[in-house]
């Protein structure tokens, strides 16, 4: 059996949330037995003052559910960042879907420099189509030898060891949202590969339409986490 080219594109999307600007002021005010119900001038100074000043646990108290689709080699990156909660599809259960990743053609770049110091620069247009030709040859190549392990009564544990980590995986992410400037201060800079900085624009997106204080508060500080 022979599967042909099956390219697909991930997505981030909010599946839950317990989040809002006011559980940051509220969560800090609890310190003199007070709360608000709603944000005002003074509500916004707060959220300033803790993120200036570093003062980090308020915006803990707060929380975000995602539902992410993305290569296998984008997903490890994500799961360094270990404060947060992650469910992950799993290939002993289930048969792998043919789906994988393949570099749009101004993505496909070249490497140079030392460890710790790369800097990255695009590539000619004809060397890279034969780069992305080469990387999706070598998926369905791979996908092929996967499925002839399933047919030959292999169990999935094992017959997954034979695919790439350019095929595309799913998770539920939960996390805080003090825990998700950190995410971002990372994973947006121009320093993180390029295929989880498109995924961590999307994130931020979320965040933003979520706790705008927050996240407008946090970019005045220099987008670090508190």
């Amino acid at each position: 059996m022979e599967n042909k080219s099956n390219q697909t594109y991930g997505f981030v999307r909010l599946d839950g949330f317990m989040a809002d600007d006011i559980s940051v002021v509220n969560s800090a005010r609890v310190s003199f037995a007070k709360s608000s119900e709603h944000m005002d001038a003074s509500a916004v100074g707060l959220i300033n003052f803790l993120m200036r000043e570093r003062h980090g646990t308020p915006f803990e108290h707060n929380s975000f559910r995602f539902h992410i689709k993305c290569p296998i080699f984008v997903a490890r990156e994500w799961f360094r960042h270990r404060i947060g909660s992650f469910n992950e599809f799993s290939a002993r259960y289930s048969e792998v879907p043919n789906e994988f990743f393949s570099p749009l053609l101004e993505d496909v770049r070249k490497q140079t420099g030392k460890p710790g110091s790369y800097t990255f620069e695009k590539m000619d247009l004809s060397d890279a189509e034969k780069a992305k030709k080469i990387i999706e040859e070598n998926n369905i190549s791979a996908y092929n030898s996967y499925l002839e392990l399933l047919e030959m009564g292999v169990a999935k544990e094992l017959a997954r060891s034979v695919l790439p980590v350019s095929m595309y995986t799913q998770f539920y992410w939960t996390v805080n949202a003090r825990a998700l400037m950190n995410f971002l201060s990372l994973r947006t800079a121009e320093s993180a590969q390029v295929d989880i900085r498109k995924c961590a624009k999307e994130v931020e997106r979320i965040f933003e339409s979520q706790m705008p204080i927050t996240h407008e508060a946090w970019i005045k500080n220099g987008r670090i986490a508190p």
